[in-house]
């Protein structure tokens, strides 16, 4: 006599069901298709973690861009003249600082203009 682990069996399927559920059309009530739906679901979720990491630094870029072309320097000249004036500050402060607060980013553009003496900064 074979053994069908019908209770095991039974609890993975209801688990898995649940997870799917909200899925559309067979996804959500076919063990297979819904196993599959759920694996890829799952790779999606890992991908998109690391996704958003990029699509965020991104955002952050575009923003200081405008701000800075606000000022008449090009993105790219701002962040290597705050690098020569030796200030550290990641993109998502620089963001920050562009929305919220105008005059420390204008100070900081000063600052950056000035770490670069030899600079033609009418690229913007």
């Amino acid at each position: 006599m074979r053994v069908k682990g019908g209770s095991i069996s039974n609890k993975k399927r209801k688990k898995l069901f649940s997870i799917a559920k909200g899925y559309w059309g067979r996804r959500k009530n076919v063990y297979r298709r819904a196993r599959e739906a759920y694996l890829a679901a799952l790779s999606r979720a890992y991908g998109d973690r690391k996704r958003k990491k990029r699509d965020y630094r991104r955002l952050w870029i575009t923003r200081i861009s405008a701000a800075v072309r606000a000022e008449g320097m090009s993105y790219s000249v701002f962040i290597n003249g705050l690098k020569k004036a030796g200030i550290v500050l990641n993109r998502k402060m620089l963001s920050e600082l562009a929305i919220h607060d105008a005059p420390a980013f204008k100070l900081l553009v000063a600052r950056a203009k000035a770490g670069l003496p030899n600079a033609n900064l009418s690229k913007a």
